[in-house]
């Protein structure tokens, strides 16, 4: 597995595993996946296997030093393979080089696993946020400071 930088060409596999990844309601529109990424304080990563994308991250930089991890997304066959921590480490090495206070992120009520992931890499639940997604889905917001 490697990392590397999103590439324009990325685009569309990009947006097809955040729809393969996520729910309707949850998963991005390719407008929103698009504004994201093209963001000026955004960085975007993508984890390869054997030349094919496994997932990636899509995090920015908000006022007062504060990191928000806008999507992380990796496909069925490579979860618990270490494509997601791959991604959080290149994210919070980011964060920690900007000199971010903390980093934040959404996630639905009902993914546990992602929830235990933050978890075991230091994320607590701080609010939780009925109708945050579109589809009425209630989220869970995790910081973790650096």
């Amino acid at each position: 597995m490697n990392l590397r930088p999103f590439q324009p060409s990325d685009f569309k596999t990009l947006h097809k595993i955040d729809k393969d990844c996520f729910p309707p309601g949850i998963a991005y529109s390719a407008s929103e996946l698009r504004r994201f990424i093209a963001h000026s304080k955004s960085k975007t990563w993508v984890a390869e296997e054997a030349g094919r994308i496994a997932g990636f991250l899509i995090a920015g930089e908000e006022a007062q030093k504060v990191g928000h991890i806008i999507t992380i997304d990796v496909l069925e066959p490579y979860r618990r393979a270490g494509a997601g921590s791959m991604l959080m480490d290149a994210m919070e090495e980011w964060a920690d080089d900007r000199g971010l206070r903390l980093i934040y992120l959404e996630t639905a009520d009902d993914n546990r696993g992602a929830q235990i992931f933050y978890t075991k890499r230091g994320y607590a639940k701080v609010d939780e946020v009925p109708n945050y997604y579109s589809n009425g889905q209630t989220a869970w917001v995790m910081v973790k400071w650096m």
